[in-house]
């Protein structure tokens, strides 16, 4: 199903004010934490926790109990596989040639000796998994986090990421291919199989934090914010945990 011009222009819309906001509002680099709408949220981030802990957690750990572990790490490892056009545009996007090689590589190989990517052999042979984005490419070009926002059940994010999964969003070749073949079942269901799949491999991490924390939301924030500045720096190995 085509998206009209009207769909376009909405989304070309939202994206200028948000690029705007961005520009304008973006301090520091990194380290800065800038949450004027704390009071919302903090609203919102109840409304997600409490959505997680009656939907999300209690399915995540069903997945985990029922799956065996090789059987997961072949979901994950083909979820990886399918983001490779979004992680290679980006790479090239920060002119990070490397980076863009090691994708391709890694591609190649997982998806043609690795039973079409369940197995991460280019992984095993040192050519690691790293995931880009556009909201990581905006902070490669020197963009601040601007605010920081809390998104109705996407959670942390801030006023450059949200542009950026916006942008990765709509310009997702798997995405857009599926949705213009009659094939929308397969996207929401590769949705739902990503989402209960980050949620399992955060299990443990999330409940470290929360039980660890004075502040959870507090924690949560400090937490996102750390790991993309590092993931911008080019450090995302760094020993920090992967906050969606």
């Amino acid at each position: 199903m085509a998206f009209g011009l009207s769909s376009q222009l909405r989304f070309a819309a939202v994206l200028f004010l948000s690029v705007g906001m961005l520009s304008a509002c973006s301090s520091s680099q990194y380290g800065e934490v800038y949450d004027p709408a704390e009071s919302v949220n903090r609203g919102i981030f109840k409304f997600n926790n409490a959505v997680d802990e009656a939907v999300l957690e209690p399915v995540a750990k069903g997945y985990r109990a029922a799956v065996p572990q090789p059987a997961r790490t072949g979901v994950r490892n083909a979820l990886r596989n399918l983001k490779t056009p979004t992680i290679l545009a980006n790479n090239l996007l920060q002119a990070d040639i490397t980076g863009a090689g090691n994708t391709l590589t890694r591609f190649f190989a997982n998806t043609l000796f690795g039973l079409g990517g369940l197995v991460d052999v280019a992984g095993s042979e040192g050519v690691t998994y790293r995931e880009e984005d556009f909201g990581q490419t905006l902070g490669v070009w020197g963009m601040g986090h601007g605010p920081y926002v809390v998104l109705p059940l996407f959670g942390p994010s801030s006023v450059r990421d949200t542009t950026g999964f916006v942008v990765d969003s709509y310009a997702d070749p798997v995405r857009i291919w599926l949705m213009n073949s009659d094939n929308e079942g397969w996207y929401y269901g590769r949705v739902a199989v990503a989402t209960v799949d980050k949620r399992e491999e955060l299990l443990d991490v999330l409940s470290d934090l929360k039980r660890n924390s004075v502040d959870y939301y507090a924690a949560m924030r400090s937490a996102y914010i750390q790991k993309r500045d590092a993931q911008v720096r080019g450090n995302d190995d760094a020993d920090l945990p992967d906050i969606p």
